[in-house]
């Protein structure tokens, strides 16, 4: 790692450890989570679930940073980070991940209840722990296993409102599970040379792109009637269909284009689409409520 320079920290080097982009991400989906379970709900409750959620991320964020900045410190991607530039101390960056888990935890806790508490905390530990810590240095499958941790703040929202949970929110989070493989696998294609360098074995390192490729078609296969599931349980109507249809579709097509051709520009294309993909889907969720096209 690079030495560290006699930097003072400014509240952008703090904010780009929380991953703003990624926590972006969560946000949004916890909110369509929240806004999506039965009843109106409760703007406070919901206000503070989704900021515990967004915190949360932000806490898992900074704890990978941490870990990982002997890693971030190879990788062109990555060495601009606040720990390998040496904006930020590894120590300070760890007490900021702790100390945020604790207050989403807690916050959560307060704001609405156990479950929703309980599923946060496992969901920061998986990422920060079972990912980071374990998987992302050990395995190939490290995206598909800790891919959970991204994919469940759906869930921890509707737990939140509800108290409980149920099939539909288990749906979104299975949604956001299989995307997240070829979304991931799209990027590593393009960045399999500073994965190396690395030492992660990121698929395309152990197994080669052309395996890559392959996965990334069968995951997509998967993915594509998997997000019509919610029209099969009610939770989704009409304009969720059609978006889901056409671009499951659209989805299939730029993975199979990926699977027949190494030609970088291709996959490239599937990873902007697929980030369009998942906006597009879950923001017909609440749009059809809004529109009256459901009603629950």
């Amino acid at each position: 790692m690079p030495a560290l320079q006699a930097h003072v920290a400014s509240t952008s080097d703090y904010i780009a450890l929380l991953k703003p982009r990624v926590m972006s991400l969560v946000v949004f989906t916890a909110l369509v989570g929240y806004v999506m379970a039965p009843g109106a709900g409760d703007a406070v409750l919901g206000f503070a679930s989704v900021l515990a959620i967004a915190v949360g991320a932000g806490a898992s964020g900074a704890l990978n940073m941490w870990y990982d900045a002997d890693i971030d410190a190879k990788m062109a991607r990555t060495m601009a980070r606040p720990i390998p530039s040496g904006a930020v101390a590894p120590e300070e960056a760890l007490a900021l991940g702790l100390a945020l888990s604790v207050f989403a935890v807690l916050t959560m806790a307060l704001a609405a209840n156990v479950l929703a508490a309980c599923l946060l905390a496992f969901t920061i530990f998986f990422y920060a722990v079972v990912y980071t810590m374990w998987l992302k240095r050990r395995t190939p499958q490290n995206i598909v296993i800790g891919g959970l941790a991204g994919a469940l703040p759906p869930a921890i929202a509707w737990a939140a409102k509800m108290d409980a949970l149920a099939l539909d929110p288990l749906l979104l989070v299975a949604i956001i599970f299989f995307w997240t493989p070829p979304h991931f696998w799209a990027l590593s294609l393009l960045r399999a040379d500073e994965y190396k360098a690395a030492g992660v074995p990121m698929l395309p390192v152990t197994h080669g792109p052309a395996e890559t490729r392959k996965q990334i078609l069968l995951y997509s296969c998967i993915l594509a009637p998997l997000a019509l599931a919610p029209v099969a349980t009610g939770l989704a109507g009409p304009l969720y269909g059609a978006i889901a249809a056409a671009g499951g579709a659209a989805f299939l097509y730029f993975a199979w284009r990926v699977a027949r051709s190494d030609a970088p520009k291709h996959a490239r294309a599937l990873f902007f689409f697929s980030i369009l993909y998942l906006f597009t889907l879950f923001a017909a969720l609440p749009a059809e409520r809004l529109i009256g096209l459901i009603a629950r």
